[in-house]
């Protein structure tokens, strides 16, 4: 009798740990916030002036959070380039910010294009067909990634 309460236990465990996985994977599928960690540091126009920033990344799709994680590397190297350097005084209205935060979007948008992109690049004319696919899912990826968003930013 032990036994088949044993047996029961472990069956149902095993079914209750099946639909936990399936549901993390729903969740991985759907929308997610990613946060580019570290934060960025970067230095300003003026001496001694310094950025700190944390982006957060509005994400939807399993393949378009791939996409993220794969080129996190560039996006950040871009992000570090469109920040560097800015007098403070661009940055000081809540109206400069939103404008930072929408070119900063847009910055990521056209990074994941072209990196996604850039995998087509050097295949043969027989697999037409591939292409297609791989361009579908290219733009699904980029249009996975929704927005960036600002969780800290201090000028000091």
């Amino acid at each position: 009798m032990r036994l088949w309460v044993v047996i029961l236990s472990l069956l149902f465990m095993s079914v209750a740990a099946a639909n936990e996985g399936a549901k993390e994977s729903e969740a991985e599928a759907g929308v997610k916030y990613m946060e580019m960690t570290p934060k960025f540091t970067v230095n300003l126009a003026e001496p001694k002036k310094f950025l700190l920033i944390n982006v957060q990344l509005l994400v939807e799709g399993a393949g378009a959070i791939a996409a993220v994680k794969k080129h996190m590397p560039a996006l950040r190297h871009e992000l570090i380039m469109l920040y560097s350097g800015r007098p403070s005084a661009e940055l000081q209205t809540m109206e400069q910010r939103e404008a930072l935060r929408q070119e900063t979007t847009k910055v990521i948008r056209e990074t994941l294009e072209k990196m996604e992109g850039a995998k087509g690049h050097g295949e043969s004319a027989e697999e037409g067909h591939a292409d297609e696919h791989k361009e579908e899912g290219k733009v699904e990826h980029t249009e996975g990634f929704k927005e960036a968003y600002f969780t800290e930013f201090l000028v000091d």
